[in-house]
């Protein structure tokens, strides 16, 4: 199709508003401007931009989203700090050393008082012979004086030596008098010692009750502090025992520092006891008699085994609480019941006054006390008296 010369000027505007996107075309039967070029202005072109085909649209870019700060990294978990791993038995044991050091401390103290107040006491009746001794040479230098004030003293003693009448009656005056001036001299230093060795005496003996008086203070309060400490720890040790029996489980084996082994091959069970129930005594916490002999001692207190030989069993129920047997070579048994703690597991090998386990009063018991029994089997009721069986091996209860 030709174009008139008319139409091909008014597509010129049309074409240039389409390249550059600014004025859109003309809707189909719109009116047309019939003066184009006098109506549209030229446009002005930017030099960077550059006529040509359209190309994608231009996308402002996004604006960037905020980052949230990186989180901080936790810090690692402080790794778990071990206490002291010491359980109350442990620790009734170490105050039961450290209470037999006391008392040994304690004892040679008490022996040291007992000597001072005996060294006080002879200083004392030293004094009471000295002042004796101070009262006679008064005495006596009484009697001289006032024998020396009759005869006139000095004086008579030189008319009588005026007056002798031969040389033997001189010299037999002179030695008299000489003789009297020395018992009158060695009456005067017995005197002036005395009277010193009265004097030291004194100071002595004052000195000697005091220290006596200081010493008995320092080990009252001494043994009144652990005293108060092991009281206090004994009893956590014996409700620790008791939750372990109502459960029916033992707690381990708290093993101990043993001491120089014996010199000889039994021993008894516990030390500074007081016998309480024997062998075949009657009461009513028990059937038909008491199976054992029963030690009263405090709770805590170390329980040895009183032979060699080989744990054969630990229990932790029943009435007798906490126990321990121990076979023994020659085929007798030993039994250590109502125990606070364990000291050896089962199967475990002792010797002769090992420490195996500490008294309480676990199972059927009214207070603090050991157990013991001696068994011809590993069972109850096949008991036999362990006092003259003990005492048949040496050891006397």
């Amino acid at each position: 199709m030709c174009l008139r010369p008319r139409d091909r000027l008014l597509l010129v505007p049309v074409v240039l508003c389409a390249l550059l996107a600014t004025t859109p075309s003309p809707a189909a039967g719109a009116p047309v401007d019939p003066m184009p070029l006098l109506t549209v202005p030229v446009p002005v072109i930017p030099a960077p931009l550059v006529l040509g085909p359209p190309g994608p649209a231009l996308v402002a870019p996004a604006a960037p989203e905020p980052v949230a700060p990186p989180a901080a990294a936790p810090e690692p978990a402080a790794p778990p700090v071990d206490g002291p791993d010491i359980s109350i038995s442990a620790e009734v044991a170490r105050l039961y050393a450290e209470t037999a050091r006391a008392t040994a401390g304690y004892e040679k103290g008490r022996r040291a008082a007992e000597a001072q107040r005996l060294a006080a006491g002879r200083l004392q009746d030293q004094l009471d012979l000295q002042r004796g001794e101070m009262s006679l040479l008064r005495d006596d230098l009484g009697v001289v004086a006032r024998a020396q004030y009759r005869s006139g003293g000095s004086l008579t003693f030189t008319a009588r030596l005026l007056l002798s009448k031969t040389p033997d009656e001189l010299l037999r005056g002179r030695r008299i008098a000489r003789q009297a001036e020395e018992a009158v001299g060695r009456l005067l230093d017995r005197a002036r010692l005395a009277e010193r060795r009265l004097s030291a005496a004194e100071r002595r003996a004052r000195a000697a009750w005091h220290d006596l008086d200081v010493r008995r203070a320092r080990l009252a309060v001494v043994k009144q502090g652990i005293t108060a400490k092991l009281e206090s720890a004994q009893w956590q040790l014996q409700g620790e025992a008791d939750r372990s029996v109502a459960a029916g489980t033992c707690a381990g084996a708290v093993p101990v520092d043993e001491d120089t082994p014996p010199a000889t091959a039994w021993v008894p069970p516990v030390e500074d006891y007081a016998l309480s129930a024997g062998f075949g005594s009657g009461g009513s916490h028990w059937v038909s008699g008491h199976t054992g002999q029963d030690f009263a001692v405090g709770i805590g207190a170390p329980v040895r085994a009183v032979g060699a030989g080989r744990v054969l069993s630990v229990s932790c129920g029943g009435a007798f609480g906490i126990e321990i047997i121990v076979q023994h070579p020659g085929g007798y048994y030993t039994q250590y019941a109502h125990l606070a703690s364990l000291a050896v597991d089962q199967g475990q090998q002792v010797g002769t006054g090992q420490w195996i386990g500490q008294a309480g009063t676990t199972g059927n018991s009214t207070g603090p006390h050991l157990h013991f029994e001696v068994r011809l089997t590993p069972y109850l009721g096949s008991g036999v008296d362990p006092v003259p069986w003990l005492a048949e091996r040496g050891v006397g209860l």
